[in-house]
């Protein structure tokens, strides 16, 4: 079994932040994400939406993709809502 904590990762996209289909989070959605990262399962990330740095776990929702949640407290430090787009870059997978 590969060990995969803490591991560096390079995903870099602009995309829109959306509400997702079935809870309402604000998150960004990133395509392809399970052929990127070997895994459909959840995955804790870090990196930074427009410079900010955060962590999250990212989510599966199905068709390869996963979600990255965007928090109030991120959203409101980057000044940006649903609608707004944004540039994520994904760096890291943490354990």
């Amino acid at each position: 079994m590969t060990d995969v904590s803490n591991q560096d990762i390079d995903i870099r996209l602009e995309a829109e932040i959306v509400a997702d289909r079935n809870s309402g989070w604000a998150c960004i959605v990133v395509p392809d994400s399970k052929r990127h990262l070997g895994t459909g399962t959840a995955v804790k990330i870090s990196g930074a939406v427009d410079e900010q740095p955060f962590e999250a776990t990212m989510l599966p929702i199905g068709g390869g993709e996963h979600m990255v949640p965007i928090k109030a407290a991120l959203r409101k430090a980057i000044g940006k809502g649903i609608g707004d787009h944004v540039h994520l870059e994904i760096t890291g997978r943490r354990s």
